[in-house]
C-alpha cells in the first residue's frame, strides 16, 4: 500500500502544479443582478455637515440646545461628533471669503479673565455653551451673538478605521473624510 501512495503522491502534486500559466482573457459581461433595497430617504450615514446659528443670552443661560432632525440626520451613539466656531472671515487671493474654523472647545482670554465655548452632544442633539467662571452677561455682542458653529458627523466605522486623528484642522478633516461641505444645510436656534 506504501509503494501505490508513493507512486500517486508525484501524480498528484504534478496535477497542483501543473495549473499554473498566463491568465486567460475576460469571460462575457454577466447579466444585471436584481436591484437592491432602497433606502430610507434623506437619511445620511456616510457622515454629516450642517451649521448651526445660535445666541447666548441669560434667557437661554448662554446655551442652546440643537436636536438632530430624524428624517435629515441620523447619528449613532458610537459617531464621532465635532464642532468647529467660525472664529473669522479672511479673503483667499481671488478676494473670495475664506472661513476660519476652530475646534470647540475653544478659550477666550480677556483681561478680565477667560470662558469658554464648549458643547457636548447624544445621538440626538447637540448643546453648545459658553463655560467658565465668569460674568457672561458683560460679554460684548461680538462673543455672544450670531455665533455660527459647524458641526460634522463622522461615522465610527469610518473614524476607527482611519486611526488616531487631529480633528483640529477643519479642512483636513473634511478631506479625510471625504465629507461632503459645499452646501451646507443652516439651522437658526435663537
Amino acid at each position: 500500500m506504501k509503494k501505490l501512495s508513493i507512486l500517486f503522491l508525484p501524480l498528484l502534486l504534478f496535477a497542483v502544479f501543473a495549473c499554473e500559466g498566463p491568465v486567460g482573457p475576460p469571460g462575457p459581461q454577466g447579466q444585471q443582478g436584481p436591484k437592491g433595497d432602497t433606502g430610507e430617504p434623506g437619511v445620511n450615514i456616510l457622515g454629516t455637515v450642517f451649521d448651526i446659528e445660535a445666541d447666548f443670552n441669560s434667557e437661554n443661560e448662554y446655551s442652546t440646545l440643537f436636536t438632530f432632525p430624524p428624517d435629515e440626520i441620523e447619528v449613532f451613539e458610537s459617531d464621532v461628533v465635532l464642532v468647529y466656531i467660525l472664529w473669522e472671515v479672511t479673503e483667499d487671493s481671488d478676494g473670495n471669503p475664506l472661513p476660519i474654523w476652530r475646534l470647540m472647545p475653544q478659550t477666550i482670554f480677556l483681561e478680565d479673565g477667560s470662558f469658554q465655548y464648549n458643547f457636548d452632544h447624544t445621538y440626538f442633539d447637540v448643546s453648545i455653551f459658553l463655560d467658565g467662571v465668569y460674568d457672561f452677561s458683560t460679554l460684548g455682542s461680538d462673543w455672544t451673538q450670531n455665533q455660527t458653529f459647524r458641526v460634522v458627523v463622522v461615522p465610527a466605522d469610518f473614524a476607527s478605521a482611519n486611526g488616531r486623528y487631529d480633528y483640529s484642522n477643519y479642512e483636513a478633516t473634511i478631506q479625510r473624510f471625504e465629507l461632503d461641505d459645499t452646501q451646507v444645510k443652516k439651522y437658526t436656534v435663537h
